[in-house]
């Protein structure tokens, strides 16, 4: 579904870090539903002490526009994982267009998320779960991601306002907000 809301009809644009004001394209991509700009300088003030030098990890990246706050705002290393070929080009674009403006090293992985965590190795400190809502993948996703998390990692779960994700007993609620389509949490995993 096309883009909506208060960004611009097909474009998004960096709320902070080295990139601020950058605006990136939107691909017109079935259950592509880009985060809010307002929803994400939320979710990064919550983060402002998290963000640098972690180990990220955008799962359904869609526009990346998680993925690429966060290298914007001093990640060590983005791991972008999104299986629509139409959604990798136009990502794959911003970080050509990015990456030699002075940001971590970010990788695209075309695949299914699901997939793609059951053969990763490694774990990141700071993941974004936001899939397609129509899909229900939040059990099977979070279940692949919980083994890849590494100690006191922060998990980042969008999902629809009228019913938030049910995520692993073990993660803590660190933050919410609900706007009228989505419930954002952040969760805390491990002890602090």
């Amino acid at each position: 579904m096309p883009a909506s809301g208060a960004n611009a009809p097909g474009r998004i644009r960096l709320i902070g870090g080295r990139w601020r004001g950058t605006r990136l394209p939107v691909p017109d991509v079935e259950g592509l539903r880009p985060t809010s700009d307002r929803v994400r300088e939320t979710l990064f003030n919550w983060l402002q002490a998290d963000v640098a030098g972690a180990r990220v990890l955008d799962l359904f990246a869609g526009t990346g526009a998680l993925g690429l706050e966060a290298a914007s705002r001093g990640a060590a290393r983005v791991d972008f994982v999104e299986r629509s070929p139409a959604a990798i080009r136009v990502l794959e674009s911003a970080i050509a267009r990015l990456g030699p403006l002075g940001g971590p090293p970010m990788v695209v992985h075309g695949n299914d998320a699901v997939r793609w965590l059951e053969g990763a190795e490694g774990a990141w400190d700071l993941v974004f779960v936001d899939p397609p809502f129509a899909a229900g993948l939040w059990p099977a996703v979070l279940a692949a991601l919980a083994p890849r998390l590494a100690p006191r990692a922060h998990v980042y779960v969008e999902s629809p306002a009228v019913s938030a994700a049910a995520v692993p007993s073990a993660w803590r609620l660190h933050r919410e907000l609900g706007t009228r389509d989505v419930h954002a949490g952040l969760y805390r995993v491990g002890t602090d």
